[in-house]
């Protein structure tokens, strides 16, 4: 199968380089096109608290009054009630429902318009770039970003958050080991074994996985460990306060080439 990257992205690293597993080994920070600089009142702000829950809180009202999320009720159609309410927080509760819905497209198509990597999988494979599949995610995710008022610009300052705060929790970029529970690893996009249980594969643009081990072992009869870098990492549940989006320890991952272990139960 060819492998399909974009010409060009929003960052400023080019989407073959990042999507590289050697990008995982020597990690680099990936800024999005002018979004620090744009919000910079935003992390000025997070500089002065202390609290990773106050951060949260300040986050999300800066997101509010940004966008003008809280005027929804005010709108004078149903339309411009919708654009309001979808907020970001929408988009990612959809996503923990359900990654092949409507919002799990969108958020999909942020990956590949910023980081330059198309998805390879939304319901069912997507082979190439020219077939049904990828017509029908292309479908869903416009559908799905015209419900809501400059969700991609939203979720380019909600990556740029995730950033910062991974970034002042561990003291710059490091390693996470996230785990995922897979029924059959023989479907994954497997590029070479490495050796017994351990694999190069190819990851869809966005995966879930989860810090809980345990918990990752409900999802499947095999779990994927996998290490990844603090630039890859598009979200992290616990980032905001329960108030506001209620995770079960999942972490969205910015897809590509990764090393993995299969660890097996019994």
């Amino acid at each position: 199968m060819t492998v399909h990257v974009a010409a060009i992205n929003l960052c400023n690293l080019p989407p073959w380089a990042i999507a590289s597993h050697h990008f995982n080994a020597h990690p680099q920070r990936l800024d999005i096109q002018g979004v620090r600089h744009a919000h910079r009142l935003l992390f000025t702000q997070l500089e002065q608290l202390d609290t990773r829950e106050m951060r949260g809180l300040q986050f999300h009202d800066y997101m509010d009054v940004t966008f003008q999320l809280h005027q929804w009720e005010s709108q004078s159609t149903e339309s411009g009630r919708k654009s309001l309410k979808n907020s970001y927080l929408r988009f990612l509760r959809g996503w923990m429902f359900d990654s092949n819905s409507v919002e799990g497209a969108v958020l999909k198509g942020w990956v590949e318009s910023r980081i330059g990597l198309p998805p390879t999988f939304h319901k069912v494979p997507i082979e190439d770039m020219h077939g049904a599949a990828y017509f029908e995610y292309l479908t869903e995710r416009m559908k799905g970003a015209a419900r809501t008022s400059a969700i991609l610009t939203q979720l380019d300052i909600l990556y740029e958050y995730t950033q910062y705060e991974l970034e002042r929790e561990k003291g710059g970029l490091t390693q996470f080991t996230l785990y995922r529970g897979v029924q059959d690893f023989s479907e994954q996009r497997i590029l070479k074994s490495l050796g017994k249980n351990h694999h190069l594969i190819r990851l869809n643009n966005l995966t879930s996985f989860t810090t809980d081990f345990e918990r990752a072992w409900e999802f499947g009869t095999r779990v994927m460990q996998v290490d990844v870098p603090t630039p890859k990492i598009f979200f992290k549940s616990d980032l905001l306060p329960k108030a506001l989006l209620k995770g079960e320890e999942e972490v969205l991952v910015i897809g590509g080439e990764y090393e993995v272990k299969i660890l097996t139960g019994g």
